[in-house]
């Protein structure tokens, strides 16, 4: 299925994790892929597993942006180049994150801006810059928030702070933006098999009691969460706008009370 053929796609974050799946499986589906993050190296190592067979889409269907999105001026710079390559920009996905660990006693005031420059700032930039493009294109927005964006969690202040931030700017440019045709949405994963969670994954009691909370059974997959962002970025989704989506395994339909 070929749902976002002659689309063009902004994915940051692109180099790795759910940033990686998504912008692959645009790519699969037949889109125009943006390929945005720090590293230069990591986007090419995502750019060639894109499809070898590429009789549906132009040849040159790809771009990847070396850039530091909590920087407002880098920002801009990168959408100018993806209107010169492409002409239009018709889905944006604000991948890009860092998880930020401590009570608000043990971080610094530099740990806390860090975390908000990436995770909240750099989202509002590069939705503030991409806004005229998506209005133009009546495209969307799918932002990776967190379900600590709407619950807390323990030793992570900064963190939740600025995904809860993501959380409600979603809701309020798709009530500024939806008369502008723009649908905006985010996807609320739990924890997902990325280098990000590395410490859960790798704490075999961390591990047990998550899973013990979580109905499916299991941690998501990258893949499972780049699922939810096409579905919401797609035709499919056509009259969603301001959600935000748990994509959890079930973890938030429950009151936080053990099974007995």
């Amino acid at each position: 299925m070929k749902r976002f053929k002659e689309k063009t796609v902004i994915v940051t974050g692109a180099g790795s994790g759910i940033g990686r799946a998504t912008a692959l499986r645009f790519a699969n589906e037949g889109a125009n892929v943006v390929l945005v993050g720090r590293t230069l190296k990591t986007l090419q190592d995502t750019a060639k597993e894109f499809p070898k067979d590429r009789t549906w889409i132009h040849v040159d269907n790809y771009l990847t942006v070396v850039c530091d999105i909590s920087t407002e001026d880098q920002v801009q710079e990168m959408i100018a180049l993806v209107v010169e390559k492409f002409g239009r920009i018709d889905v944006l996905v604000n991948n890009a994150g860092k998880a930020t660990q401590g009570k608000i006693t043990e971080l610094s005031a530099e740990q806390w801006k860090s975390a908000i420059d990436i995770n909240l700032n750099g989202t509002f930039y590069v939705c503030k810059a991409a806004m005229p493009q998506l209005i133009a294109s009546k495209g969307n927005i799918v932002n990776v928030s967190s379900l600590s964006g709407v619950g807390g969690d323990w030793n992570m202040a900064a963190y939740n702070a600025a995904k809860a931030g993501v959380s409600n700017l979603t809701r309020t440019l798709a009530l500024d933006h939806g008369v502008d045709g723009v649908r905006v949405n985010a996807v609320n994963p739990s924890v997902t098999k990325t280098n990000m969670t590395s410490a859960i994954q790798d704490n075999e009691i961390k591990t047990e009691k998550f899973l013990a909370r979580c109905p499916l059974g299991r941690l998501a997959s990258p893949e499972d969460i780049a699922a939810a962002i096409t579905f919401l970025a797609s035709e499919d989704a056509a009259m969603i706008t301001g959600v935000n989506l748990p994509v959890d395994g079930g973890v938030s339909a429950s009151n936080g009370q053990p099974q007995f």
